[in-house]
């Protein structure tokens, strides 16, 4: 199990503020955190990308307490809520947030985190393999949250370490949270096979990551679309980073275009660009493209991790055998998770999924065996009776105008697209009118300063109005 620390010297955490940890310190941490823990309670972690963080995770598995991952700045309105639907026994904050919380004692501290206990306790029935909680991508004001088991995390840490090829001379940078289910699943595989991690809070577009990147010669990064698209505009392509061997990108949707630039760049690098495919109800990770197909199948997220299984079914369910047929994409394997909670109760629940996932994801397969994504089930429009994919008008816009970013919503015959670029409303009106042969009519273009967005760099389609 990658939560249980084999001690040595090597060192497994290095933080951009200077803390380090070898494997035996973060052993003894683990070790210590945990002994303040209960088994089968449950505990908010409210994440950053630091040593301690991670000690405060790691601390949860190896002792059966069941933490939920939260972003340590989450909205104080959201996490009241959630803090009253699941009535957690410990909470495991930052030192400077540790005083808002009412009826808990503090009961240790380790580095700049506090571990607080609840003074009447709650002592919920939870469901023996249930490991981790995680909230759905882009989960703004639910409480509706992953369940994951220890089956799921274990096998899935695993598929990634294979697949990668992954060793002990990894050094990966963190650029996404912890509370987030890519961000997570690059601690757990690279902690799987002894590597070194790298941790900061940095964002991608300040000379101080950069500075980190080069300083302890950093081998790898994830990212999500926004993360390249960023990279583009920072001149990434100008940088010269010697170490890097890798690049992964999850987390949606790739432009097309973006894919084959950042392939190109890398074949020509001799470094490695990894477009893959996962979801938080799948543990992390369903899907790959080996770095060798990765310019001469850009578009496509490849094909299943080992272990797992894609399906395309029709709308009456029946399996897709023909090639370039779109389907609702289906995954098996290990790495399904159990189910949804949406109340303390519901962690005493099984596995409801039984190794099958409906991604709600269109797809198709092309004939050498390579899935694409085309769209979301949900994420379609019928205008005038014409189905429309609004995820495929999102990417041609962005491709049309280059310098815009947008994201489309609305209801049928009505579709609003929200566009970063006032002065283009008009033209991208037009544009999208004579690109689908559908009346002006039907679509609006609003300018929007800012696209909102989770911290994973995901549009959260809920709050465009």
């Amino acid at each position: 199990m990658f939560y249980e620390i084999q001690p040595s010297e090597k060192k497994a955490l290095i933080c951009s503020n200077g803390t380090t940890l070898s494997y035996r310190e973060l052993a003894d941490a683990v070790k210590t955190l945990g002994g303040a823990l209960v088994s089968r309670r449950l505990a908010f972690c409210l994440c950053e990308n630091s040593p301690a963080s991670v000690v405060g995770y790691l601390a949860c598995l190896g002792k059966k307490t069941v933490p939920l991952m939260l972003d340590k700045k989450i909205n104080a309105d959201l996490l009241s809520h959630l803090l009253t639907c699941y009535r957690p026994d410990f909470l495991y904050v930052p030192a400077e947030k540790a005083a808002g919380f009412d009826g808990y004692d503090t009961v240790t501290t380790y580095l700049n985190y506090v571990l607080l206990r609840r003074k009447a306790e709650t002592a919920p029935a939870i469901f023996d393999d249930l490991a981790l909680l995680l909230t759905t991508s882009g989960s703004t004001g639910s409480p509706k949250l992953v369940r994951q088991s220890y089956r799921n995390i274990q096998s899935n840490a695993e598929a990634i370490v294979s697949y990668l090829g992954l060793d002990a001379d990894e050094r990966p940078i963190t650029t996404l949270p912890m509370n987030y289910t890519y961000g997570l699943s690059i601690i757990n595989s690279h902690l799987q096979v002894g590597a070194t991690i790298l941790m900061t809070d940095f964002s991608m577009n300040m000379k101080p990551f950069w500075d980190f990147f080069r300083s302890e010669a950093a081998t790898s990064f994830g990212g999500v679309p926004f993360t390249y698209e960023m990279l583009k505009k920072i001149r990434f392509f100008r940088m010269d980073l010697p170490s890097l061997r890798y690049m992964t990108q999850a987390g949606g949707k790739l432009s097309p275009e973006l894919h084959r630039e950042f392939a190109q760049w890398c074949g020509e690098k001799g470094k490695s660009f990894i477009v893959m495919y996962g979801q938080t109800e799948a543990t992390a990770r369903m899907g790959y493209l080996p770095a060798d197909k990765s310019l001469e199948k850009f578009g496509s997220m490849g094909f299943a991790i080992p272990g797992g299984r894609f399906i395309l079914a029709d709308v009456h369910g029946n399996e897709i055998a023909a090639p370039d047929t779109v389907g609702e994409l289906i995954y098996e394997g290990d790495n399904v998770t159990l189910g949804y909670a949406q109340c303390l109760d519901d962690l005493a629940k099984g596995d409801e999924r039984h190794g099958r996932l409906e991604t709600g994801d269109m797809a198709k397969r092309d004939a050498d065996g390579y899935y694409y994504v085309v769209g979301r089930k949900k994420r379609f429009l019928k205008i005038f009776g014409n189905r429309v994919n609004l995820d495929e008008i999102d990417l041609l816009i962005k491709k049309t105008f280059p310098d815009v970013e947008c994201a489309s919503t609305g209801v049928d015959d009505h579709m609003q697209t929200y566009i970063t670029r006032a002065e283009l409303t008009d033209d991208v009106r037009r544009w999208l009118a004579a690109t689908t042969h559908l009346s002006e009519s039907a679509f609006e273009v609003k300018y929007i300063q800012e696209l909102p967005k989770n911290e994973a760099g995901k549009i959260l389609y809920k709050e465009l109005h």
